[in-house]
């Protein structure tokens, strides 16, 4: 693992010019916008897919096999990064189908899943322009965000197969809605502050950020039924 992998300067990159990071954040935002929108596609044919239904483990372990192709071509700067980030955001969008899927046939579900959507574009706004504008600097927050991460999955993994207590879940769901918003503070910084230049690499990150904030969000919310 890249030691330099969660840091970043203080200050501004004072080698590169302004237009070069506004296009930086151009490319960026647009290459994102557009793995959202497959994304949202990719969900919506998994929540009426067998295959998502019946093979949850096959789209996890593929998926984690594209992010780790889409990190390795974008590192290198290969032309194969852009398409294989488009298959990595398609594989998690079947993978959430139906989890979404279930949440829009309980009592109320189409206004669980708008509310979800509509708190993670609000949170994800104005976390982004806070970490862009901020003057403080958050690089400290990289390794105590992915510590978080991983005892929260730990711990949800724990409570799925073993305890089995809802309110526990909804704790863990609460902690992933706190970490995930860090994390939209750290990877923006990371962008705006030079710590990578490359739009796929920041893409990955900002596109785990928003869609496990939305799942988050989504429990919370769907807890209420």
């Amino acid at each position: 693992m890249n030691p330099n992998a969660y840091q970043f300067p203080d200050h501004a990159n004072p080698n590169t010019p302004s237009v070069a990071m506004g296009g930086l954040l151009g490319r960026t935002y647009a290459l994102l916008a557009a793995t959202l929108v497959v994304s949202t596609a990719a969900s919506v044919y998994g929540m009426h897919s067998l295959f998502a239904y019946q093979h949850p483990f096959i789209l996890m372990i593929g998926s984690f096999a594209l992010l780790f192709a889409v990190q390795y071509t974008g590192a290198h700067r290969s032309p194969l990064a852009a398409p294989l980030v488009f298959l990595f955001a398609a594989g998690m969008g079947m993978m959430m189908g139906p989890a979404i899927a279930m949440y829009l046939r309980m009592p109320g579900g189409p206004t669980i899943v708008t509310e979800a959507l509509g708190t993670t574009a609000a949170m994800f706004v104005g976390l982004s322009l806070y970490g862009m504008t901020a003057k403080r600097d958050f690089s400290h927050l990289g390794g105590f965000l992915m510590t978080g991460l991983i005892v929260a999955i730990l711990a949800s993994l724990l409570n799925i197969f073993l305890l089995h207590l809802p309110i526990l879940q909804l704790a863990i769901a609460g902690v992933l809605v706190l970490v995930f918003c860090g994390l939209i503070l750290f990877d923006t910084q990371r962008m705006v502050r030079g710590g990578i230049q490359e739009p796929v690499l920041l893409v990955v990150g900002l596109y785990l950020d928003i869609i496990n904030l939305f799942m988050a969000l989504l429990e919370i919310f769907g807890s209420r039924e």
